[in-house]
């Protein structure tokens, strides 16, 4: 009964030192949420320059506060877009995953068809200038595109959270060493695992955050061009040379004939037409004389001898 009597008082403590830490920090929803307000305030306090207050020893007007983010140490993500058109579709993509890969990159999605093909590749950030020039001599380029998008304050904020979080399953994992109760054992477990949730997911988006600022991404589109062959010139082909110059003078000589023939046409049917009836008339009349001499058919013919 001593003993019994000992351990309660034990266990009150540690069921108040639970509810103490589960009041101070930060929910699991708050912790996963990205958009939390209050993490925003914190990261804009840390990025403010620190005000000293008048009349300070030591303190100068410029100084920055502890633990700001400097301007030349910015966390950018950034990508590309690049378009080639060649006549060999498979040899530029063969080339194009030794350049990646020979940068330290790696190729992520793949598409080839007949005419066309896409790559996503992934290069090191601080050589994606030098791969997207090598990626556009294999071939004319169509269009080129790069941007860069600045998350300092996404792994600031991050970073701080995950600092806090991991704080408190240490001090979770404390009390479950102290637990000696089952009842006592099974309300800390199941808020450890609640927190220890919340800390993986927080540093999944760090690896993710970090991942974005290492590695720099690229999506390349070939398109194959229509071979055609080589121009040839007069003194490569005289014959044909001289077909083509005399077709070009007889297409014009047709030309001009038959652009004389669309001047007279309105003349000839103006006056084509009478004069065709006139002429029709007369051959007409000259069709109904008897022919030979009217006078001679009139005397009978004598007898013979």
């Amino acid at each position: 009964m001593r003993t019994r009597w000992r351990r309660v008082p034990a266990g009150a403590a540690l069921l108040v030192a639970l509810a103490g830490c589960t009041a101070n920090e930060p929910s699991s929803t708050e912790a996963d949420s990205g958009m939390a307000a209050a993490p925003q305030q914190g990261l804009a306090e840390k990025a403010a320059p620190a005000v000293p207050a008048p009349g300070a020893a030591g303190n100068s007007a410029n100084a920055p506060a502890v633990g700001a983010a400097g301007t030349t140490d910015r966390k950018l993500a950034r990508s590309a877009r690049l378009h080639l058109s060649t006549p060999k579709l498979d040899d530029v993509v063969s080339r194009a995953r030794v350049i990646v890969t020979g940068a330290g990159g790696y190729t992520g999605q793949e598409s080839t068809l007949e005419s066309s093909a896409t790559l996503s590749l992934a290069v090191p950030a601080e050589k994606l200038d030098g791969v997207l020039d090598q990626l556009a001599g294999l071939g004319k380029v169509a269009k080129r595109e790069l941007s860069s998008q600045d998350v300092t304050a996404q792994v600031v904020d991050v970073d701080a959270r995950l600092a806090t979080q991991r704080a408190s399953v240490d001090r979770i994992r404390a009390l479950l060493a102290k637990a000696t109760s089952i009842s006592e054992i099974a309300s800390v477990e199941s808020e450890l695992t609640t927190r220890e949730a919340a800390l993986e997911s927080l540093e999944q988006q760090q690896k993710a955050l970090a991942g974005s600022v290492a590695m720099a991404t690229v999506a390349l589109s070939v398109t194959a061009e229509v071979v055609t062959g080589p121009e040839q010139t007069s003194d490569d082909l005289p014959f044909l040379a001289g077909l083509a110059g005399g077709w070009g003078a007889f297409l014009t000589f047709g030309g001009g004939v038959l652009t004389a023939l669309g001047a007279i046409a309105p003349f000839a049917v103006v006056l084509g037409i009478p004069a065709g009836a006139v002429w029709w008339w007369v051959r007409k009349r000259r069709r109904a004389r008897p022919s030979g001499n009217p006078a001679d058919a009139a005397v009978p013919a004598g007898p013979a001898g």
